[in-house]
């Protein structure tokens, strides 16, 4: 997504956490097919990262971070524990891994406290809105986030008749302004993010991306 503003949520040590603060410590609820030692290190993680008392702002491009910036304190969700959120929510909705991964990266580069300058959240950047519509109550959670972001792009695959293209630009632009423009709209970024995702499938821009 270019350049992006980080929120990085505060946590305490108590077992409740204060209003208003949103948080991940949700990470540790077994998702289908998850074994319990997995879910022991997702709890684990969050016990971390529930000690992590800064709030801070991380502006940085996705593939470096400028050395007098400091890393955030939620991490990268590890692969062992997003890797079975993915498949179970491909699955669920008849969609391939590898195009839930891509957003993510994407959109998240894997870490489940994002939030962009427009106000999108968790690891599939939802819009407060859509997970409202999709019936999230925390997109903090991993398991919700990844489980809406993966319904609400079928639900675009769907309405674009299979163009992941147009899909992916709906997704990052909104609906609204791809059918305005009758397809992919001329905003650079949007162009940039459905290029970008097209080569992490391994997809030629120029072959109708499905």
């Amino acid at each position: 997504m270019g350049w992006i503003w980080i929120l990085l949520a505060a946590y305490s040590t108590a077992t409740t956490r204060p209003a208003g603060v949103a948080g991940i410590a949700v990470i540790g609820r077994q998702p289908p097919g998850l074994s319990q030692q997995q879910a022991a290190i997702a709890m684990q993680r969050a016990s971390i990262r529930r000690q992590a008392v800064n709030l801070q702002l991380w502006m940085v491009p996705w593939d470096e971070a400028p050395p007098e910036v400091t890393p955030p304190a939620c991490e990268r969700i590890a692969d062992d524990i997003v890797a079975p959120l993915i498949d179970s929510a491909a699955k669920a909705r008849a969609l391939e891994p590898k195009l839930i991964r891509a957003v993510i990266e994407q959109e998240s580069d894997f870490h489940p406290c994002a939030v962009s300058a427009k106000g999108a959240q968790g690891l599939m950047q939802l819009m407060p809105e859509t997970a409202r519509d999709l019936s999230v109550t925390d997109p903090f959670d991993p398991v919700q986030n990844v489980q809406a972001g993966a319904r609400y792009l079928k639900q675009l695959l769907d309405r674009y008749k299979g163009d992941l293209a147009q899909a992916l630009a709906a997704y990052n632009a909104g609906a609204g302004v791809v059918d305005e423009a009758g397809g992919i709209p001329n905003i650079a970024e949007t162009r940039s993010y459905v290029s970008a995702i097209l080569e992490k499938l391994g997809i030629k821009p120029g072959d109708g991306g499905r």
